[in-house]
């Protein structure tokens, strides 16, 4: 297939090994290029904005700065924004929902099989919507369990509260009153079945909502 007709492709993640494997396993398929690499969020602006790519392939943690689905949320609100498919180690709710809401079109593992990966790459550059098994078992998981879900706000102030930030900290990071995040502090304790910030990090890691 020539280069008009193929996937144009940038690669954002911050490990060189990763990017080398990735751009060695996909250029292996006829109508997928890769044009450009990013290590973190600026790199990523500034690739996109100069190669116009079809699809880009982000990772969740780009280390210091801002992570993928900061960088996901600003490309997608370009004026030709390109499509996103995740690609990470991370399964917690908060990740999905983040991505998710962030624009992404597609959500995968990183130990998912190749042919699973270029079929994504090619649906996502499509429009098509494309999440891995555990990561729609997350969403399913959601819809159908009698617990009371999370709300997103929830799931973030939950990741808030495992970085170790105070009420007066979160409230300034979520440009809300205290007593807002007072308040979903107590909604979480009753969703979650427990009274103290700690037993709701805890709990919130083992069922997967954050990350440890």
């Amino acid at each position: 297939m020539d280069g008009a007709e193929a996937i144009l492709i940038v690669l954002v993640d911050d490990h060189p090994v990763v990017r080398a494997g990735l751009r060695a396993l996909l250029e292996g398929q006829p109508d997928l290029a890769i044009v450009a690499e990013a290590a973190g969020a600026a790199e990523a602006d500034a690739a996109v904005a100069r190669t116009r790519p079809d699809v880009v392939l982000m990772d969740l943690n780009l280390g210091p700065g801002e992570g993928g689905a900061e960088v996901t949320a600003r490309l997608r609100a370009r004026p030709e924004p390109p499509r996103v498919l995740v690609l990470t180690t991370y399964a917690t709710d908060a990740d999905v929902l983040a991505a998710l809401d962030a624009g992404a079109g597609g959500y995968l593992l990183k130990d998912a099989p190749p042919d699973e990966l270029f079929r994504a790459v090619r649906a996502v550059a499509r429009g098509e919507t494309v999440l891995g098994s555990e990561v729609a078992a997350i969403l399913v998981r959601r819809v159908s369990s009698p617990e009371p879900a999370l709300t997103e706000r929830e799931v973030q102030i939950l990741g808030l509260l495992a970085g170790g930030l105070g009420n007066r900290e979160m409230a300034r990071r979520l440009l809300v009153s205290e007593a807002t995040v007072k308040s979903h502090l107590s909604h979480i304790y009753g969703k979650l079945g427990v009274d103290t910030r700690a037993g709701a990090v805890a709990t919130a890691i083992e069922r997967r909502i954050i990350r440890a």
